[in-house]
């Protein structure tokens, strides 16, 4: 977590430099197949010119910063239809649609849950599955994406 943190503090000031809106990143350490994937977001949409550009700028200040040591491979792209979710702001922006997401450790015996996003408040997630009420703390999850909705 404390790498994530610092990559965001790093990078979250290049995306938002060069006009893009900073989505959030993930970082997957492992080895020589670490991923570093930065989420870029417009209101005119991204293009890939969008992502090519930031990827030069975040390429340079990494190679000069150098907050990790290992090999990895850069990806910068949009967040997608279903989007992952980072901060509490853009899970408030989704109550109402349906999410899927992962808890760090299991609740009742599982750790995914799908269901509608009913609300969030005081960083606490609150989905509805099947019928049930799920409240987690928003540093409990793992991972939250949006389900597209066809």
């Amino acid at each position: 977590m404390a790498r994530t943190e610092e990559l965001v503090k790093l990078l979250q000031p290049i995306v938002e430099g060069l006009g893009c809106v900073f989505w959030g990143l993930e970082f997957h350490g492992q080895g020589k197949r670490s991923i570093l994937r930065v989420f870029i977001d417009s209101e005119s949409g991204v293009t890939v010119e969008d992502c090519e550009k930031v990827s030069r700028q975040i390429s340079a200040v990494m190679d000069v910063e150098d907050p990790v040591r290992d090999e990895y491979t850069l990806e910068v792209s949009s967040p997608g239809w279903d989007r992952p979710l980072f901060t509490e702001e853009q899970y408030i922006a989704y109550i109402g649609s349906v999410i899927e997401l992962k808890l760090q450790v299991p609740f009742d015996g599982r750790r995914k849950f799908k269901g509608l996003l009913k609300s969030v408040e005081d960083a606490e997630v609150v989905i509805i599955v099947d019928d049930n009420e799920f409240t987690f703390p928003l540093e409990a999850i793992d991972k939250a994406n949006v389900v597209p909705q066809y």
